[in-house]
């Protein structure tokens, strides 16, 4: 059984290729139970739903017919996520470098820089 607020292997979670070791396991983790509401609840209390999730930042998933369907998110949260998603793009990009041999030494990536401004404040 996986506690919160224990670290374990990464490998005993996913079968990923990185250099990430251990997950750690939130403890403020959410219950299904209290994030998971059908659409007809999101449609009785819409103004009353979006006022708690902005002041809690929680996220609400809606179902219709049983399904789950939507996710419904205070906004500043979102943007964190897509940030967040972004940076991971940046590192999986940056790994996918790394294992094709795209890689140069930092002194010879700062003079091309340099190169390159030079080269656009002359013309």
């Amino acid at each position: 059984m996986i506690g919160t607020g224990e670290i374990y292997p990464v490998k005993n979670f996913l079968d990923i290729d990185h250099n990430m070791d251990y997950i750690l396991v939130k403890k403020d983790c959410m219950k299904y139970s209290e994030i998971i509401r059908p659409i007809s609840f999101l449609k009785a209390h819409a103004s009353e739903l979006i006022r708690e999730l902005s002041k809690s930042k929680k996220t609400l998933i809606i179902t219709q017919n049983g399904e789950a369907k939507a996710v419904v998110q205070d906004i500043k949260l979102y943007e964190q996520n897509m940030e967040s998603m972004a940076l991971l793009k940046i590192l999986a990009q940056s790994n996918n470098s790394v294992r094709n041999g795209k890689i140069k030494p930092i002194s010879k990536a700062f003079s091309d820089l340099e190169s390159r401004i030079r080269e656009n404040t002359s013309k």
